[in-house]
């Protein structure tokens, strides 16, 4: 789902073989993984395959022809893509990512069930919009809106999907608070200043890297004593 849909089916597997053994198995397996491993099988491809995993499928051709994504067409051309569009999937990109209505739909069912806590994605694409339009008010010829920030790219899907995962993710509420916003400040620094059009993938596991330190600073303070110092039973 994080693939363009044209990636030939034997670099997919290379990298759930990489997600698996260098994103899960390495750290001990199960619930032990500090980063998301299929984030982590991502990146391996971006780096060994740079120009499959850039390279997009126009969306209802019937042939293999190559088009640039919505953030890639805004940031080397100045070229925005209609919300509406963005909206119900009428773009290029990875195949989870394109239609906003798909992944705000199974968004919502993830958080109905209880299967994952609002708070990251809301604080993740709160803080994108905040910061957009703060920067499009600076310069609208150059910046686009903060819908489109929050539209395009991978926010949403990595947003409700990604940054959700309970391994890689803080345990504490206001843990999750400073997970999302911190993402969302990471992505758009990466979209407006980096060299790639896109930054969710990479906001994301430089998020992970900081949720020990994030779980160590957020837990509540048992009752009686100070943060860090809980009295030995022996020693009472």
């Amino acid at each position: 789902m994080i693939l363009p849909p044209g990636v030939p089916l034997g670099t997919a597997a290379l990298g759930a073989v990489i997600a698996i053994a260098l994103g899960k198995q390495i750290f001990g397996g199960l619930g032990y993984n500090i980063f998301n491993p299929a984030l982590v099988g991502r990146a391996f491809l971006m780096a060994s395959f740079p120009v499959l995993l850039t390279t997009w499928v126009k969306p209802f051709s019937l042939d293999a022809v190559t088009k640039a994504t919505p953030l890639g067409l805004m940031k080397f051309q100045g070229t925005a893509t209609p919300l509406l569009n963005l909206f119900l999937g009428q773009t290029a990109g990875s195949l989870g990512e394109t239609s906003a209505v798909a992944i705000l739909l199974g968004g919502a069912f993830l958080i109905w069930k209880g299967y994952i806590d609002w708070r990251i994605p809301a604080g993740y694409a709160f803080t994108v919009f905040l910061l957009g339009e703060f920067i499009h008010l600076i310069n609208p010829a150059k910046f686009p809106s903060p819908f489109f920030q929050v539209l395009a790219g991978g926010l949403l899907l990595g947003a409700f999907f990604m940054a959700t995962d309970p391994v890689t993710t803080p345990v504490t509420i206001k843990g999750r608070w400073i997970f999302g916003i911190g993402s969302g400040v990471l992505l758009i620094g990466i979209r407006i200043w980096g060299g790639l059009p896109e930054g969710v993938m990479y906001s994301i596991l430089l998020m992970n890297m900081t949720v020990p330190l994030i779980n160590r600073y957020t837990r509540p303070k048992p009752f009686g004593t100070r943060r860090g110092k809980v009295k030995n039973v022996q020693d009472s």
